[in-house]
This record gives C-alpha cells, sequence and structure tokens, in this order.
C-alpha cells in the first residue's frame, strides 16, 4: 500500500469520531487536529484507533488548520476526512491497491450523504480531493470552506465516502449562521464575472432558498426518500436562507453608513 497517513480535523464531534475511525482501523497512521474540544471527541478517538496522534490547535480558518495538519505527516500520502465521513469498503479496498504514476498528485471522491445511516439519492455535497500526495497540494480559503491547489493530475476514485453528521441540530444550526456570515460577506465582495452561478444566485437574495427547496425535492428526487429527504431539503434550505438573512444585514449596514 501507498504510504498513508489519514488527518481529520476535529471540534466536538463525539457523535461522529468512533464511526469514522472504525472505518480506517487499516491505516496505520492518524493525526488528529482538535480545535479544543469540550465534550468526548478525544477520549473516544484515543479508544477507537490504537496509534491515532493528537494535536490541539484553536481554529482560525479551515485552510490554515487543514495546513497545519499537512505540517506534521511526514509519509507521502494523506487521506484527509471530516469527522462525519465514513470511508466505504469499496474505497478503502480501491486506496490500499493504488499504485499512482507519478503525475498523480491527487485523487477526488464522490459522496454518498446519509441521514441517520439512511441514504439519500442525491445531494448538493460535491467530490472532494481527499487522498493526494502531502507536500505536493495545499489549501487556501474560499468562502466558509476550503479547497484544494493540486500541483499535478488528480484522477477520480470509484468507491464512495459516506456522509453522516449525527450532532445535534442546535450544532448544526450554530455552525450554518457562521458559514453563513462568511459566506455573505464573499459572495458581496467578489466581482459578478468570478462568482459561481449558485453565488451569483445567492447574490439576487430572494431566488436561492426556494430554487434549492425545488431543485432537490423535486430535481434531484428527494421527496422519494420520505422524511430523510425532506430532512435534507429542508437543511439545505435553511441554510440558503441564513445566507440571504446575511446578505440583507450587511446590505442594511451599508446603507446606514
Amino acid at each position: 500500500m501507498i504510504p498513508l497517513t489519514a488527518l481529520i480535523l476535529t471540534r466536538d464531534e463525539q457523535e461522529n469520531i468512533g464511526r469514522s475511525l472504525s472505518a480506517i482501523q487499516w491505516i496505520e497512521n492518524l493525526v488528529i487536529v482538535d480545535s479544543f474540544s469540550s465534550d468526548e471527541t478525544i477520549r473516544l478517538a484515543q479508544a477507537s484507533h490504537p496509534s491515532v496522534r493528537i494535536l490541539q490547535r484553536k481554529f482560525d480558518t479551515h485552510a490554515t488548520q487543514w495546513n497545519f495538519g499537512l505540517d506534521q505527516i511526514d509519509t507521502e500520502w494523506v487521506l484527509t476526512l471530516d469527522a462525519d465521513y465514513e470511508v466505504s469498503d469499496e474505497l478503502a479496498a480501491e486506496i490500499t491497491e493504488l499504485n499512482p504514476p507519478e503525475e498523480v498528485a491527487g485523487y477526488k471522491a464522490a459522496f454518498e450523504y446519509r441521514i441517520l445511516g439512511r441514504s439519500l439519492r442525491a445531494s448538493v455535497y460535491p467530490p472532494r480531493i481527499v487522498l493526494f500526495r502531502t507536500k505536493s497540494c495545499s489549501y487556501y480559503d474560499d468562502g466558509h470552506t476550503q479547497r484544494l491547489r493540486p500541483n499535478g493530475t488528480v484522477w477520480s476514485l470509484t468507491g464512495k465516502i459516506y456522509h453522516d453528521d449525527r450532532k445535534p441540530f442546535s450544532r448544526w444550526l450554530e455552525s450554518q449562521n457562521k458559514y453563513a456570515k462568511i459566506e455573505a460577506r464573499y459572495v458581496l465582495a467578489q466581482p459578478l464575472e468570478k462568482l459561481s452561478a449558485p453565488d451569483r444566485l445567492r447574490r439576487k437574495i430572494f431566488f436561492a432558498a426556494p430554487a434549492m427547496f425545488f431543485y432537490l425535492l423535486f430535481g434531484r428526487g428527494l421527496v422519494l426518500d420520505g422524511w430523510p429527504g425532506w430532512l435534507y431539503v429542508l437543511q439545505r434550505t435553511i441554510a440558503e436562507m441564513l445566507i440571504s438573512i446575511r446578505l440583507v444585514l450587511e446590505k442594511v449596514r451599508a446603507g446606514a453608513k
């Protein structure tokens, strides 16, 4: 197998970390960068993986936190995971058999979104580069999230990662409110021609939330997934509404100056 370390960022992930680590027992090296969790995250991580190395660092941005983690890794390859990700058996088998050509800097994987273990037929969660050469790539901030800048070719993996966040709704809402504030400022600060199609729609304020609702419910067929589908549709609609509220607040503040 390629020389590999798994890297995970955490903050109060006691509902997720055990499942995430149980799916990567086959990876010998594991580094967790924790943003001073106040729950049982660290204890559960130590009990869930025999060779976990836990570092704590105050969170500032996603990109700097990830790049700090990369600096701690001495293997050629790294697998970066959120604490609510579960590597599927198919993806695990695929990674263990990889023999990457020199020109390949990384691999991206698609996600299967789950609600309390129940799979959804679709989501708006895009594929991302999760496996890459440690010294050939770096992260940069893009709105409320981070993106990876690869130095070389990126190929696709066929196995999937399960995304199943089981933190309380209050925590989810708190996080989305923080993300919405960052995202709104990003959307307003960028020239219109540099924005993605979703961000251009967000800047119109009144259309993004209803568009997301109908797109997911009917366009992606989540109405057929029962209550888990409805829950995901409502979560994404609320997230868009929070961004719209933040955009309006920014415009009100600008008008009051």
